[in-house]
């Protein structure tokens, strides 16, 4: 499976894509396409990977990515079917006016995907979730006050870098089948050579690929992935830290709680302590 262009249907008689999707899983790879997207999440929980950034993501969660920027949702198995909204439009399909300096701005900005605060697009997702249905010349004003609104909600930058011009198919499928294995064996110790025979390349080329991809070392890449898989089992599970570490393959618990901290910010209890409330 490729991981890389993807061709959509926008052109010059249609400018937004807009769909509802739903299926078992989210079985689209590491993609990247020139329109702009929207995607709103239905249903479902699982990962998601957004340029250089890995993370969790729920249902409620709406996230805008600039064109050619790399991304994909893989969901967790047993979380229910896999729903979410799809806007996809062309970047000419919007006129650039001193009117609209703002939505221009918040574009710029999901060069790296922004991810919007819950409680700001909360009266917005019901908008979102209606532009599939409605008329092309309707879906076109309304996508604008959508982008609009939008301008006025918080947002959280996810990806470190920003991905403007396209990614290489050949680093595309790569990342395709790091994905898949990180996802088929993070529970386990896993060894730089193999999954540097997995891609084809010695550990020093490896290396060099991954640095150059996604930005970090890949070790710092896969316990970013375990911690992300472990704050979705503190929260959807009542198992002990003892537990949920060795799950998500991490040998030693003090370890286990220094990777969660730096990524998360604060300590597992503290965690699930503040999303349960």
């Amino acid at each position: 499976m490729r991981a890389v262009f993807e061709d959509l249907p926008v052109g010059n008689r249609q400018s937004i894509n807009a769909f509802h999707y739903a299926e078992a899983s989210f079985n689209t790879p590491w993609h990247f396409h020139p329109q702009h997207e929207l995607t709103l999440i239905e249903e479902s929980s699982g990962t998601k990977f957004i340029g250089d950034y890995v993370g969790t993501y729920a249902p409620g969660e709406l996230v805008l990515l600039q064109g050619n920027l790399p991304h994909c949702w893989k969901n967790q198995p047993r979380t229910g079917r896999s729903r979410s909204t799809v806007i996809q439009w062309s970047p000419e399909t919007y006129s650039r006016a001193p009117e609209l300096d703002g939505v221009f701005q918040l574009l710029q900005a999901a060069a790296k995907g922004l991810l919007f605060d819950l409680r700001d697009v909360q009266s917005l997702r019901v908008e979102v979730h209606r532009l599939p249905t409605l008329p092309p010349a309707e879906q076109y004003l309304q996508l604008l006050s959508v982008l609009q609104q939008l301008t006025s909600c918080r947002w959280t930058s996810l990806s470190n870098s920003s991905f403007q011009q396209p990614i290489s198919s050949g680093h595309g499928s790569r990342m395709q089948r790091i994905h898949r294995f990180v996802e088929q064996n993070f529970q386990r110790k896993v060894k730089l050579l193999e999954i540097a025979q997995e891609v084809h390349l010695s550990e020093q080329a490896f290396n060099r690929f991954f640095r150059k991809t996604m930005g970090r070392p890949f070790f710092s890449f896969l316990n970013e992935y375990r911690v992300n898989r472990a704050s979705q089992l503190l929260i959807e599970k009542d198992w002990p830290v003892g537990r949920i570490a060795p799950a998500c393959g991490f040998a030693s618990l003090p370890f286990f709680h220094r990777q969660f901290k730096r990524f998360m910010g604060v300590t597992p209890l503290q965690y699930r302590k503040r999303h349960l409330s």
